[in-house]
């Protein structure tokens, strides 16, 4: 699976973008998927995540009730709708997908296969 993420930019607090990861060579229909973060001198951190069927996600708590993690499986694409950014959302995003048969634990980055290359998101007040 080839991860392309896109949609990250300079946007002012409080401004929204969409993340949009588009995969190649494979569907991404039966792949759990993850937007993870990583800031300057930070570990990378699970952002949101979403099943294969899109019928649930999971949101870190810093980002619930303003970002959004959805599927498009026709499209072979994931999003992350981000609302009210603030300062500390500044980060590169990355998208991942999961096999199904990977037993390590969903919320930390061993626990997906493949990577997007990121990109920068840069909140500014």
């Amino acid at each position: 699976v080839q991860l392309q993420a896109s949609g990250g930019g300079l946007v002012q607090a409080g401004d929204s973008l969409r993340l949009s990861c588009a995969a190649s060579r494979r569907t991404l229909s039966t792949y759990f998927m993850g937007w993870f973060r990583q800031a300057p001198g930070k570990e990378r951190e699970l952002v949101s995540a979403i099943t294969w069927s899109g019928g649930e996600t999971y949101s870190t708590d810093s980002v619930k009730g303003r970002f959004t993690i959805s599927r498009d499986n026709a499209k072979n694409t994931v999003y992350l709708q981000m609302n009210s950014l603030k300062l500390e959302d500044t980060a590169v995003y990355y998208c991942a997908a999961r096999r199904p048969s990977n037993y390590y634990s969903s919320r930390g980055a061993r626990g997906y296969d493949f990577w997007g290359q990121g990109t920068q998101v840069t909140v500014s007040s």
